[in-house]
């Protein structure tokens, strides 16, 4: 990021090499910074003077299939993951499936899948003896980040300095 200027906020979806660069820059800058990009060390940010903002999913769908798996997994003894991405998504397993993981107990397997004619797509399938429940969220274009993007940019200002992740934090 070469000039952060008057900016008030700075928003990254950039790439895992470029991300603490940015969030660094506008740090230093005193910019409180709106970050999706996944795979950056998030930790090196965690006591900055500012509010920094990750989540590694801006869909408020897919932060609501987390909690429901969460839930869900409490209940039902098996779990894997499955998450589908475009070819050109970097990081595999996606941040997304790695939170969900990371909120159900068990530590379900993950399996990725990279393919033209995907965007987003995540199903978590959940197995006891004669049942399989299935939740399963699917953003068909990018505009599903939109409405999570600009709720976080809404809570920005109000929210403490360092690092706060997730978008559930902002939907409680």
């Amino acid at each position: 990021m070469d000039e952060v200027g008057d900016a008030d906020a700075m928003v990254d979806f950039t790439a895992p090499e470029a991300a603490l660069g940015n969030v660094q820059a506008a740090v230093e800058a005193r910019i409180p910074s709106v970050v999706g990009t996944t795979g950056w060390d998030v930790e090196a940010v965690r006591d900055a003077p500012v509010a920094v903002f990750y989540a590694p999913n801006f869909a408020i769908g897919a932060v609501l299939m987390m909690r429901f798996a969460e839930e869900a997994a409490r209940h039902l003894p098996a779990a894997q993951i499955v998450e589908l991405h475009h070819e050109t998504k970097v990081d595999a397993p996606s941040g997304t499936a790695k939170a969900t993981a990371e909120r159900m107990e068990g530590e379900p397997e993950i399996h990725s899948v990279r393919l033209p004619g995907l965007v987003a797509h995540q199903e978590v399938l959940l197995g006891a003896p004669d049942e399989l429940l299935t939740i399963r969220h699917d953003a068909i274009s990018r505009e599903a980040y939109v409405p999570g993007v600009l709720l976080a940019l809404e809570k920005l200002p109000s929210l403490p300095p360092g690092l706060t992740a997730g978008l559930e934090a902002l939907l409680d």
